[in-house]
C-alpha cells in the first residue's frame, strides 16, 4: 500500500519491518519506529476526529503529549479497548486496531458537523446553562442527547484481561525528561555514584535531539545520545524508564511515574508481562528537565486539518521521514519556524513562504532560508485559512509592529499545510503540583517555575532558555548541585561542541488580528480539544468573568485530556487583553495531577478481582474448617462465628459455647485484632495525646485499656495497649478498625506533631493469638508454660514473656469476657502448633472453641462496648458512662478534649448507654428497635433512643440488651417501650449495662 507522504530515506524508522494496522475499518501500512500519528500522516489521512462542540473536522497538530485532536479508541476486541489514546504517543505494531472517538456515521461525514456550521452563534460559552433550563419536564430528554453528543472515547464493557503493577521506589536523584538537559544531569549523578532514575514519556531517550539536525562535535546529535544512554545503562544504580510519564509530583518529593511496558507490542500484553506499571517514587532530589511545548498562533480557521506546529512538522520529517503535505506556508514569531521551512525544503517539496510577524528580523537561520530561495515575508501574518477538510489556501495581511491590527489589503497564498510557531511554553505542570505558582518571564515569553519547597532543580527549556547549549550546561549544573547536596564527590563532564548559533529577538504575539472583530471573524481556536475560541473567551470576560479560573470553567479551556498544554497561555493572553491587564496580572490556572491521562489499570495495579478486597486467614484457619466453624467477614478476615455440632441450631451452639466459658474454659482465635508496634523516645507522650486517658506512668509489663476519639470528642476505636519497654508499646485495636487507626496515628504524627520521635508498624499478621477464658484457664496454661501464673505474680492487666508449648510467647492477662483469661501471642508460624496443644491439653477440661457471636454475648453480659456497634460516631466517653477513661488532668490535651467541651456534648438529654431487661425475659429485643416512653402517644411518636446490642444469655437464663436512651443514666428502673413493625410492643426496664459479675471478681481471681 502506497504511503503518499513517506520519504524514501532518512528518519529513525526501520523500512525493513513494515507494519500493518487498521484505522476506522481500513487497512494501512507503516514501519517499525512509527507512531500511529506518523503512519496516518504518511498515508495521507487528513481528518482524524471531530471537535467536541461543533463537530468540525480535525487533523493532527502536534507530535507528542501536546496533541489535542488525534485522540483514538484502541483495541481489536471489547475487552482490550483503551479510550483516548494519543496517536502521537502510540507506537505502531502489527495488528493495531483503532478508530476515531467521535463522528457519526463516520469521521469524514459527520451529521453533527451540520450543527457546527450553523451553531457557532447558537452555542457560545455557557449555552448549556442558558438554553436547557426550561421546561423542567424536558430535562431528562436534554440530558440524553447532550450525553450522547458529548465526550471522547468510551470505556470498555468487558473485563480487562491484562495485568498491571505498582512498585515502590527510592532514589537519590529522579530526573524527569531525557532530553539534552536530563541526560547530562543523569550522567553527572551516575558518575558520582548516586542512585538515579530517569524517566521520559517517549520510547527513546534524546528528547528534541531525536528530530534535530544539530551536530555535536561534528557528528549527528543522536550519536551523542546513543553514547550517553549506553554509558548510563552500564551503571547498576541507574534505572532508565522510557515510555514513562511522570504524571504527578506530590509533597516530600513523592512522584508517580506511569510506565507503558507493553502497549507498543500488541493489543494484549504478552504472557507474564505487565501492560503498564505505576512507579511510586520517593526521591531525595528531583531534576525537572521537562522541556517546553511550542505554542500555536490563534487565527481564523486555525483548526482546519493541515494546520500544525512548526516543531511537529520538523519532527515528522526528520524523525519519521514523513512530509505531511504538498506545499507549506510557515507563520512564526521567532526563528524556529525557519528551521521547519528548511526541513520541508530539503525534503524536496515547495515552501510557499515563511511569514514572519516581526519587522526586519536578522539571524543566521533566516539568511540560510533566504539563500535556499525560500520566500520570506516579514511584518505580516496569516489572518485566515481557506478549506474545510484540508487547508487549501491562506489569507495574509500586513500587521502593525505590536501585532494588534491588520493593515493593508489581504491576499492569498496557495498551500495545503500551515506550520505556525508562537514561541515556547515551558512545561511547568509538574512544578506546580506541590503548590508552587509559575512566574512570568518576559524574555522567555512564558511562565517558568516559581520557588519550590521541594528538593527540586530545573534544567533546560523549562527555565525559559531554549537553546541546546543552555540545556546541556544547565543539566550539568543541576547534576552537580544534586550530588553536592548528597555529599558525593564532584565529577567532570565535558560538553560537546556545537555550531555557532544566533537568534533574532522573538515577538510576544498570541492572537493574530483580523480585519473583522473577533466575534465576526472566522473562528479562531484557542483550545482545540474543547472548541474554545478567542471570541468565546472575550464573551466570558464581557459577561463578568474576570478570574482566569472562572474563565477556564465557563469556557472549558484546559479541560479534558489536553489540560491546556497548547491553549492555556494563548487563552490567558486573550483574557488579559480583554480585561486590559498584563499576562502576569491575569495569572495561570492551577495545574493538578495527572499531567497526562493514566489508565485505571495502572493506578489499581494488582489490587483487583480477588486482590481488590483480599480475604485474610489466621494461622489456625484450617483447624476451624476441619472443626465445622461457620465464618463471618470482619475487616477482610475470616473469623469463626460459631462452631455448631450435629443437629444444633445456631442459638443452641451459642448457649453451649457461652456456658463452657463461664463454667470451665473456652478458646478463641483472636489473631485478627489489630496490633501496632509503637517505638521511639516520644512514644509514651504520643500515646497520651491519642488516647483519652493517662499513659505517662504505665510501667513496663503493664497493660491499659484506652478510648480513641476524633477531634469532635466522639469515640471511634478502643483497645488495650501494653508497655513492652520504656519506649516500646504494643497497641491493639478492633479488627475492622486496624487500618484506620494506623492511618490516624500517621496522620497526626506527620501533620500535627512531627517533632515527636515515634514510629509505627503494623504487626497484626506477625502474631497469632489464642485466648483462653474461664475458671480452668490458669490450670490449662500452667501445663504448657514455664511462667508463674499465680494471682500474686501475674495480675489482671499484666503481661509476661514466656514459652508456651515450647514456643516463645507473650502472655497477656486481659479479658473481654469478664472471666479469668490469658491472651497468648506467638509468632504466626507457630500459631497452629500452640492452638493444637491447648486443645489437646484442654480436653480434660472439656475445652470449647467459641466464635465472635459468643464473644459478643459474653462481653454484653459484662457491659463491655464494641466500637462500631455500640458507638456510631456520635457518642463520647461520658455518653458511654466511661468518665473513668478520660484523663482531664493530663499536661497535654488529648485529641477530642475540646470537642467534648462543646455545648452540645455537655447538654442534658443526650443519649446515654444503658442496659435493658425485657419485662418478659424470654423476649429478645431486635437490634435497632426505637424506644418510646409512651407507646400510646399520637404519631409522630417521640423516640428517645435505640437498641445497639441484644442477645439471649444462657448464663443468665434471660435476654439482655444495651442501648441508648436520652438521659438514660438518670432513668434507672424506668420502663421503656419498643414498638415493632408487626404492631407488637416490647416493654423493658432501664438498668445497668453490667448484667453479670458486677464486681469483676471472676476476672481477678
Amino acid at each position: 500500500m502506497a504511503q503518499l507522504n513517506r520519504l524514501s530515506k532518512e528518519g529513525r524508522i526501520d523500512r525493513s519491518q513494515p507494519v500493518s494496522f487498521h484505522y476506522n475499518g481500513q487497512q494501512y501500512q507503516g514501519y517499525q519506529g512509527d507512531t500511529l500519528a506518523s503512519a496516518l500522516l504518511a498515508n495521507g489521512v487528513d481528518v482524524i476526529g471531530r471537535s467536541f462542540k461543533y463537530s468540525r473536522p480535525r487533523g493532527i497538530i502536534g507530535a507528542g503529549a501536546e496533541e489535542p485532536n488525534a485522540i483514538m479508541q484502541l483495541g481489536a476486541t471489547e475487552a482490550t479497548q483503551i479510550p483516548n489514546v494519543r496517536a502521537t504517543q502510540q507506537e505502531l505494531y502489527n495488528g493495531l486496531v483503532c478508530e476515531s472517538t467521535n463522528g457519526w456515521p463516520n469521521v469524514d461525514k459527520d451529521l453533527m458537523g451540520l450543527l457546527g456550521k450553523v451553531g457557532g452563534s447558537m452555542m457560545p460559552p455557557g449555552f448549556y446553562y442558558k438554553t436547557f433550563m426550561y421546561p423542567k419536564s424536558m430535562w431528562e430528554t436534554y440530558e440524553t442527547y447532550i450525553r450522547k453528543a458529548a465526550g471522547l472515547g468510551r470505556s470498555p464493557l468487558e473485563f480487562d484481561p491484562d495485568r498491571y503493577e505498582t512498585v515502590n521506589q527510592h532514589c537519590d536523584v529522579l530526573i524527569v525528561g531525557a532530553g539534552p538537559a536530563g541526560l547530562t544531569a543523569a550522567l553527572v549523578a551516575a558518575r558520582a555514584g548516586a542512585r538515579v532514575m530517569i524517566a521520559d514519556e517517549q520510547n527513546e531517550f534524546g528528547g528534541s535531539l531525536l528530530s534535530s539536525r544539530e551536530c555535536f562535535d561534528g557528528k549527528p546529535a543522536t550519536e551523542w545520545v546513543a553514547e550517553v544512554v549506553a554509558e548510563l545503562s552500564q551503571y547498576d544504580d541507574v534505572m532508565l524508564l522510557p515510555r514513562s510519564t511522570v504524571n504527578g509530583y506530590h509533597d516530600h518529593n513523592f512522584l508517580t511515574i506511569h510506565q507503558r511496558c507493553s502497549d507498543h507490542l500488541s493489543d494484549r500484553a504478552p504472557k507474564n508481562v505487565a501492560r503498564q506499571r505505576l512507579h511510586r517514587v520517593r526521591a531525595k532530589w528531583v531534576v525537572l528537565a521537562t522541556g517546553a511545548i511550542e505554542r500555536p498562533l490563534v487565527y481564523g480557521n486555525n483548526d482546519v486539518p493541515g494546520n500544525m506546529l512548526c516543531s511537529a512538522v520538523s519532527t515528522y520529517i526528520n524523525r519519521y521521514a514523513v512530509v505531511p503535505g504538498k506545499k507549506l506556508v510557515v507563520m512564526t514569531t521567532n526563528d524556529g519556524g525557519y528551521q521547519t521551512a528548511l526541513d520541508w525544503h530539503r525534503s524536496g517539496k515547495p515552501v510557499a513562504a515563511v511569514i514572519d510577524t516581526r519587522n526586519a528580523p536578522s539571524s543566521l537561520v533566516i539568511e540560510q532560508a533566504k539563500a535556499e530561495g525560500i520566500n520570506v515575508i516579514t511584518g505580516s501574518a496569516i489572518i485566515e485559512v481557506k478549506g474545510s477538510k484540508r487547508v487549501k489556501a491562506v489569507k495574509v495581511a500586513k500587521i502593525d509592529a505590536l501585532g494588534s491590527r491588520a493593515i493593508g489589503k489581504p491576499y492569498e497564498l496557495d498551500a495545503d499545510t500551515v506550520a505556525t510557531s508562537g514561541g515556547w511554553s515551558p512545561t511547568v505542570h509538574l512544578s506546580c503540583h506541590t503548590g508552587s505558582r509559575p512566574v512570568w518571564d518576559d524574555e522567555a515569553i512564558g511562565f517558568v517555575p516559581g520557588a519550590s519547597r521541594q528538593n527540586q532543580l530545573i534544567a533546560g527549556a523549562i527555565t525559559g532558555k531554549y537553546t541546546t547549549l543552555d540545556a546541556l550546561s544547565q543539566g550539568v549544573a543541576a547534576g552537580l548541585s544534586a550530588i553536592e547536596s548528597l555529599g558525593l564527590s564532584k565529577v567532570e563532564v565535558v560538553l560537546p561542541k556545537l555550531a555557532d548559533f544566533d537568534q533574532a529577538k522573538p515577538m510576544a504575539l498570541f492572537h493574530i488580528p483580523h480585519p473583522l472583530s473577533t466575534s465576526k471573524a472566522p473562528k479562531q481556536f484557542v483550545d482545540f480539544q474543547n472548541d474554545v475560541t478567542a471570541a468565546g473567551i472575550e464573551l466570558a470576560c464581557r459577561e463578568g468573568f474576570e478570574s482566569i479560573e472562572h474563565v477556564k470553567r465557563y469556557t472549558a479551556m484546559g479541560f479534558g485530556t489536553d489540560q491546556g498544554k497548547l491553549g492555556n497561555i494563548n487563552g490567558m493572553a486573550i483574557t488579559a487583553a480583554a480585561l486590559g491587564q498584563t499576562i502576569p496580572e491575569t495569572g495561570t490556572t492551577i495545574f493538578r495531577p495527572n499531567y497526562t491521562p493514566v489508565t485505571f489499570g495502572a493506578i489499581v495495579g494488582r489490587n483487583c478481582n480477588e486482590l481488590f478486597d483480599p480475604i485474610r486467614y489466621t494461622a489456625m484457619h484450617e483447624w476451624h474448617l476441619k472443626n465445622g466453624a461457620k465464618f463471618e467477614d470482619v475487616g477482610q478476615w475470616k473469623r469463626p462465628w460459631y462452631y455448631p455440632k450435629a443437629g444444633e441450631s445456631m442459638q443452641q451452639s451459642l448457649n453451649r459455647e457461652c456456658q463452657a466459658v463461664r463454667q470451665s474454659v473456652g478458646i478463641l482465635d483472636a489473631s485478627t485484632l489489630g496490633k501496632i508496634d509503637i517505638q521511639g523516645k516520644d512514644a509514651r507522650e504520643f500515646i497520651g495525646r491519642i488516647y483519652t486517658n493517662a499513659w505517662a506512668k504505665l510501667g513496663v509489663g503493664k497493660c491499659r485499656y484506652g478510648l480513641m476519639c476524633g477531634e469532635g470528642g466522639m469515640v471511634f476505636d478502643d483497645g488495650v495497649t501494653s508497655c513492652l519497654g520504656e519506649n516500646h508499646f504494643l497497641m491493639t485495636t478492633t479488627t475492622g478498625g486496624a487500618a484506620h487507626v494506623l492511618e490516624w496515628l500517621e496522620l497526626y504524627h506527620q501533620t500535627e506533631w512531627p517533632e515527636l520521635e515515634v514510629y509505627f508498624n503494623t504487626v497484626t499478621d506477625h502474631w497469632a493469638t489464642a485466648t483462653i477464658s474461664g475458671p480452668n484457664s490458669r490450670k490449662l496454661l500452667a501445663e504448657l508454660t514455664d511462667c508463674d501464673l499465680s494471682k500474686e505474680n501475674f495480675r489482671f492487666m499484666d503481661w509476661k514473656q514466656a514459652t508456651v508449648a515450647g514456643v516463645p510467647a507473650r502472655i497477656f492477662r486481659i479479658s473481654f469476657t469478664g472471666e479469668l483469661s490469658f491472651e497468648i501471642n506467638v509468632q504466626a508460624n507457630y500459631g497452629m502448633h500452640v492452638w493444637e496443644k491447648l486443645i489437646e491439653h484442654g480436653a480434660k477440661y472439656d475445652i470449647t472453641p467459641y466464635g465472635t457471636e459468643t464473644m459478643h454475648i459474653l462481653r454484653a453480659e459484662k457491659g463491655f462496648i464494641i466500637t462500631g456497634q455500640d458507638t456510631d460516631g456520635s457518642v463520647h466517653p461520658y455518653d458511654l458512662g466511661m468518665s473513668w477513661c478520660v484523663g482531664n488532668n493530663k499536661p497535654f490535651s488529648f485529641i477530642g478534649k475540646r470537642g467534648m467541651a462543646l455545648e452540645d456534648c455537655a447538654r442534658e438529654g443526650r443519649k446515654q448507654l444503658v442496659g435493658l431487661k425485657t419485662v418478659d425475659p424470654s423476649v429478645v429485643l431486635p437490634e435497632g428497635s426505637q424506644g418510646v416512653m409512651d407507646p400510646n402517644a399520637p404519631i409522630p411518636v417521640p423516640m428517645v433512643g435505640h437498641v445497639t446490642s441484644s442477645y439471649w444469655s444462657a448464663n443468665l437464663g434471660r435476654s439482655i440488651a444495651m442501648g441508648f436512651i436520652k438521659g438514660g443514666h438518670e432513668r434507672m428502673g424506668e420502663k421503656i417501650f419498643y414498638p415493632q413493625v408487626d404492631g407488637t410492643v416490647i416493654e423493658a426496664e432501664i438498668c445497668s449495662p453490667v448484667f453479670f459479675d458486677p464486681q469483676g471478681e471472676r476476672q481477678n481471681v
